[in-house]
């Protein structure tokens, strides 16, 4: 007897159409069509509506070090594990499967919010051997999506670190980074903060696919406005890079240096574990007729393969097509007058004794 799979539906507001099975799972399940019309029914039928679950964990310690040669920073902070963004193309998604947890639905349906991160932080800073290193916020999940509007744990590490007079970066695809301008912008004056808006495209309707519930492309610019006004350093990552995908990055560069942008950068999509399958999925949900030229094009970048780990081109890929997006990149970026220099932040000024609440003689 043949089987035959139910086709996928697209869940409004998510990116993912599943609940795709993690790594270490032993027993793997599929719906198929039994013959009595289910695969009909299920067509028929509006996909359910997933709530957003939000889950605590005590926070054990704050600071991540990153030791990958291919990434800027040497210091990470995440508040929260899974994203509600839903973004298809996110590279943190097999992360959940280490929590017993699907990289499908999962990793953006129960979000696991860090209970007392702010005090770990404070403890870390404060601890005898500690030096300051280029610190960035949310490089895995997104630090203002919607759960940290109620949570305000994000917040809470940026009283730190402006308690520490410790210099920190941070990326977002979200405009509620605006709400803590009053914290952002004057240390930003003092060289001690920078911002990163993620605009992956300025298409609407392609962003809805995309990143669910994201900001709007037209949100994020006017979010990189209101912050360049503040005197707040901001760039804009214009990252991933997806064969025939999102192929509006020219355009997305000079809209950005318009609103305020000074600097810019940019990776290729990459498809590390279970993130291939559910980026697959949603190839097959939105764009079915283009699915396999846009896996071509990324096997090219890749050797060949889906996904390629190695530190010297998982970022920006290899080859033709990964040659043709960097020119791109680099000549829109010198017409638009990106990159035309280095946001430096300040080590300098960070005071181990502010982050133990000690105050200042001076």
């Amino acid at each position: 007897m043949s089987e035959f799979k139910i086709p996928l539906q697209t869940l409004k507001g998510r990116g993912a159409a599943t609940r795709n099975a993690h790594r270490f799972e032993k027993d793997l399940r599929s719906a198929y069509d039994d013959g009595w019309s289910t695969w009909d029914q299920a067509l028929a039928m509006e996909a359910p509506r997933q709530a957003t679950e939000v889950r605590w964990e005590d926070a054990r310690s704050a600071l991540v070090r990153n030791d990958s040669p291919d990434i800027a920073f040497d210091l990470s902070i995440n508040p929260y594990r899974g994203c509600e963004h839903g973004c298809s193309y996110c590279y943190a998604r097999p992360s959940h499967s280490y929590l017993g947890l699907s990289p499908g639905l999962d990793f953006e349906r129960i979000i696991i919010a860090k209970r007392g991160l702010a005090q770990r932080l404070r403890e870390e800073m404060s601890a005898p051997g500690y030096r300051p290193s280029h610190l960035a916020i949310g490089t895995v999940t997104d630090c203002y999506q919607p759960v940290e509007r109620e949570l305000k744990i994000t917040r809470s590490l940026i009283e730190v670190l402006r308690d520490a007079r410790h210099p920190f970066a941070l990326v977002s695809k979200s405009s509620g980074v605006e709400r803590d301008l009053d914290l952002i912008a004057p240390m930003a004056r003092d060289h001690l903060a920078a911002v990163y808006l993620t605009i992956t495209t300025l298409d609407g309707g392609l962003a809805r696919r995309l990143e669910p519930r994201a900001a709007s492309p037209q949100r994020r610019l006017r979010t990189i406005r209101t912050l360049a006004e503040a005197g707040v350093p901001v760039g804009v990552s214009v990252a991933p890079q997806i064969p025939f995908i999102n192929e509006d990055m020219e355009q997305v560069l000079e809209a950005a240096a318009q609103a305020g942008a000074k600097s810019a950068f940019y990776t290729v999509l990459r498809l590390p574990w279970e993130l291939n399958e559910v980026f697959q999925q949603w190839l097959a949900l939105h764009y079915p007729q283009r699915a396999a030229r846009v896996m071509a094009r990324i096997q090219e970048m890749r050797g060949g393969r889906d996904y390629d780990s190695n530190y010297a081109t998982r970022m920006k890929g290899s080859g033709l097509w990964a040659d043709l997006i960097r020119q791109r990149f680099h000549k829109a970026c010198a017409r638009h007058g990106l990159n035309r220099g280095r946001v430096e932040l300040d080590l300098s000024q960070f005071r181990p004794g502010l982050a133990r609440g000690q105050g200042s003689l001076f």
